[in-house]
């Protein structure tokens, strides 16, 4: 294949290409005339338009003026695509840009979808189902953003718009190259960017989608155990007026605790059936999911390579059997795996709050460790010290 063979099977794609847009639904986009916007030119870049007008002047005299040429094909030459080009270069300069995104948002979330699985003998699915929780919780934003204002895409140097009226869903939506949308209510835009095999990108763009993120995460769990993952809602056995009196005198200080705390661990321990696990999910249905806490269920390889994610801004970590996370680095056991130094360091805040972004989420991050065991005689010392474990109790009646 020689160069000029390349060169028109590249310009029949983008015909095709094109199109493929128009019998979608996509329109050219055509740039309005906007008086202050000329106005501004006329005052600040006066120069600069006068340039460009006598250019364009010039070039439709040199259309008209050819004296090798009959009337009527100057008058055609100067509808030719040299001539309409200069046209159009001149009228997008005093005509504003369509809106594009300010890139001096702030806040900023992305996904691609679907999300692809990967997982291994070696390692566990914690990035997967991380990825695959930020996926859902853009589709779900998206869903609550509902129709957007403007919907554009620039392909082959043209600008086309989607009409909105005609706008159904993300994915029945036609995307060859970059397309923006906008809604004008939440001053929010979204990025489109495709992938292949029909993969996209999606970029969330505002100065702040804390609102909408905690709208789109309520009542979502993830669980994290072994090979399986699960990201769903969050599902309680047993209410909490079903729990022993002292247990439940317990949980009304936990909850006035999570409500005063930007931090705030727990443990509670006894012997299997007391319904400790029961509990924590009762917890996590009935106080912590109302107040906007996305909940995760991680077990201990889970806990080791976690890191609470940046754009959520209320997370509860339940960890059961905690005293096989946590052991007592005294006994030689423990000092064959870093978890005991994690999971400290995921209590003092240092894991996921050394540094931050002082105008993002995290500066209001707040956090809640619910944890399991059987006994805290195996749990490391410095994880019970005052300032890391802030309530602790014994579950002691059987309950399951």
């Amino acid at each position: 294949m020689n160069f000029d063979d390349f060169r028109n099977n590249e310009g029949n794609s983008a015909n095709n290409n094109r199109q493929n847009l128009l019998s979608s639904g996509w329109r050219p986009f055509h740039r309005d005339f906007d008086w202050r916007f000329f106005g501004q030119i006329l005052f600040h870049d006066t120069q600069e338009l006068t340039q460009k007008g006598i250019n364009l002047a010039s070039y439709y005299a040199d259309a008209l003026g050819r004296r090798d040429y009959s009337w009527w094909a100057n008058l055609l030459n100067v509808a030719s695509d040299y001539t309409r080009g200069e046209l159009e270069k001149f009228w997008n300069y005093i005509t504003p840009d369509p809106l594009t995104p300010d890139n001096r948002y702030k806040d900023v979330l992305s996904t691609e979808t679907p999300i692809t699985q990967f997982v291994s003998r070696q390692s566990i699915p914690i990035e997967y189902v991380l990825n695959r929780l930020q996926e859902i919780t853009v589709l779900r934003v998206l869903k609550l953003l509902e129709r957007p204002d403007i919907i554009t895409q620039y392909y082959s140097e043209r600008d086309f718009y989607f009409p909105v009226e005609k706008f159904v869903n993300w994915e029945r939506l036609e995307v060859i190259n970059t397309v923006y949308a906008y809604w004008v209510k939440y001053d929010v835009w979204l990025q489109i960017d495709p992938y292949d095999r029909g993969r996209r990108q999606y970029t969330l763009m505002a100065k702040n989608l804390a609102p909408l993120i905690n709208k789109g995460t309520y009542d979502l769990a993830v669980m994290l155990s072994g090979y399986q993952s699960r990201v769903g809602k969050v599902h309680s056995q047993f209410p909490i007026r079903t729990f022993p009196t002292d247990i439940q005198n317990f949980t009304d200080t936990v909850q006035q605790a999570i409500l005063n705390q930007n931090q705030l661990a727990v443990v509670v321990h006894g012997e299997p059936g007391t319904g400790k696990t029961a509990w924590t999910q009762a917890v996590a249905k009935e106080i912590l999911m109302p107040l906007g806490y996305v909940i995760f269920i991680l077990d201990h390889d889970a806990i080791t390579n976690f890191v609470p994610p940046t754009y959520l801004e209320r997370i509860c970590i339940i960890i059961n059997e905690a005293d096989n996370l946590a052991q007592n680095r005294a006994y030689e056991v423990a000092q064959y795996n870093n978890r005991t130094e994690h999971i400290l360091s995921l209590l003092d805040g240092t894991l996921y709050q050394s540094v931050i972004d002082e105008s993002g989420i995290q500066i209001k991050q707040r956090l809640v460790i619910l944890m399991t065991c059987n006994t805290t005689e195996r749990l490391d010392p410095a994880m019970l010290r005052k300032g890391r474990v802030d309530l602790m109790t014994e579950f002691t009646q059987k309950y399951v």
